[in-house]
């Protein structure tokens, strides 16, 4: 792979516009798997928040309470849960409790096939103590600036 820059033009590169680009790559990448079986990410991550759940299901405010923050989808998760249910993916009994049907584990499965294969061509080439470092940096300049992130 060619770089940019050499190592000492690449220390003086803003992360701001290479923390974009990566993020924009990649979830562009990521978002692309997904749409190619009709689905955004809203929807494949409370799928996935669901996955675990037993036969009694998941409350739906723990589902939201979850998820609220992440990548700022913030108030959408309720048209997004109330998607999945209109298109048979999941249900919601009386007491608010949210269970995927076959047809959403069916679907579930094979996002996450789709987005495993993407993840994997993200990761080409990288091993895993380079991705585990360059996250670390990333972890270290967002605490230095008094950011908070964090993954489930």
């Amino acid at each position: 792979m060619d770089y940019s820059h050499d190592d000492a033009g690449l220390a003086r590169q803003p992360i701001g516009y290479w923390s974009w680009a990566a993020y924009d790559a990649t979830v562009t990448h990521i978002r692309a798997a997904l749409a190619e079986i009709n689905l955004t990410q809203p929807p494949w991550w409370v799928l996935n928040q669901l996955t675990e759940a037993d036969e009694q299901g998941r409350p739906r405010a723990e589902v939201v309470a979850m998820l609220r923050g992440y990548l700022n989808v913030g108030d959408s998760l309720e048209p997004e849960i109330d998607g999945l249910i209109a298109r048979g993916l999941v249900t919601e009994d009386p007491t608010t409790r949210l269970r995927m049907t076959p047809e959403g584990h069916a679907l579930r499965a094979e996002a996450a096939e789709r987005v495993g294969r993407a993840i994997a061509d993200i990761h080409t080439g990288i091993p895993d103590e380079e991705y585990v470092a360059a996250l670390k940096v990333l972890q270290r300049m967002i605490h230095n600036v008094g950011g908070t992130a964090w993954h489930h």
